[in-house]
């Protein structure tokens, strides 16, 4: 009896063990200087497009999207009317909304990364909650080129109102509402962000780098893969109709999916503000399913400030 108490409690010690291991790897080991990882450009358009932190946050206590950046598209200077070959983004933060990590934490760059930031992009001018708008340039160091974000306020005369004019509502992306609604429908549960070094990337596109998560809060890898691995899933197609029929129903699409839909996301008004009668879209396609009618019923065109627009502009803009 006392042999099998004795394997019990050593039972229990291994698994204790393993436990405080697995929670050591999680929040302990990665706090050894993160910094050093140098940010890429994919790590500082996502971490200005994003903003502060997707998720639960003072600015955001429900989850919505709220106190986030807006991406634009400019392919001239709104201020001097120089034009841009080709385009560039640029970040917006509107009075009030707080800065993206890495401009609060230069540090999180990368020491290049953030010396550079400081030193010629001047995002040390800005003050948390100040209107602002940035871009990210590129600096020859030593024969290298490195990406740092530019504080294009202090620079270049911007603000938030000229580049939101200057770009229009076409030009202009939610990226950072849009990554709060993939996190809060759940769709990081069958969708990865992370090829595999293996024959993944032939399939779904180069594996990241480190530096491409600098900033980025949280990164939402995904539990386990259900279903493609979208982190670059806008290089392989970059519809927006054929992403607007899939979120609203994606057997439109895709017959065989077992994705659920998400017309919900449409909220209750089209771009036109009318009522969006779903029961009736749903009968309609259903005698569609069924052979009665010879094409689907159309999908409603999204208002402007829908959380549809705002997933498909993350979908489209960020994972390329």
């Amino acid at each position: 009896m006392a042999g099998q108490f004795q394997k019990y409690k050593l039972g229990a010690a291994g698994v204790g063990g393993m436990l405080g291991l697995s929670m050591c790897i999680t929040l302990f080991f990665p706090s050894f200087d993160f910094r050093s990882g140098e940010s890429t450009w994919v790590g500082l358009d996502k971490t200005l497009s994003n903003g502060r932190v997707i998720g639960f946050s003072y600015e955001d206590p429900t989850v919505v999207g709220n106190g986030k950046p807006i991406t634009v598209v400019l392919d001239k200077d709104p201020k001097t009317g120089e034009a841009f070959d080709p385009p560039i983004r640029a970040y917006v933060y509107k009075p009030g909304v707080p800065l993206a990590a890495g401009v609060r934490h230069p540090a999180n760059m990368g020491p290049t990364v953030s010396k550079l930031s400081i030193d010629k992009g001047r995002i040390s001018e800005v003050a948390d909650g100040d209107p602002a708008v940035f871009t990210v340039e590129s600096a020859d160091v030593n024969g290298e080129e490195w990406s740092y974000v530019s504080n294009a306020s202090a620079i270049r005369g911007w603000t938030p109102d000229m580049v939101l004019n200057a770009a229009g509502d076409d030009n202009s992306f939610y990226i950072g509402r849009g990554k709060t609604v993939y996190i809060t429908e759940g769709c990081w549960w069958c969708h990865t962000l992370l090829p595999e070094h293996t024959q993944d990337w032939q399939v779904f596109g180069t594996p990241p780098f480190l530096g491409d998560f600098n900033g980025e809060m949280p990164t939402a890898f995904g539990s386990d893969r259900k279903a493609p691995d979208i982190l670059h899933v806008a290089a392989r197609n970059s519809s927006k109709e054929w992403m607007t029929m899939h979120f609203f129903n994606p057997r439109l699409v895709q017959p065989n999916s077992i994705m659920p839909r998400f017309d919900y996301l449409w909220g209750k008004q089209d771009a036109n503000g009318n009522d969006i009668d779903f029961d009736g879209w749903r009968a309609a396609y259903t005698e569609y399913v069924e052979g009665k009618t010879a094409y689907p019923p159309e999908v409603p065109e999204f208002a402007p400030d829908s959380e549809a627009r705002a997933v498909i502009d993350w979908v489209l803009m960020s994972l390329r």
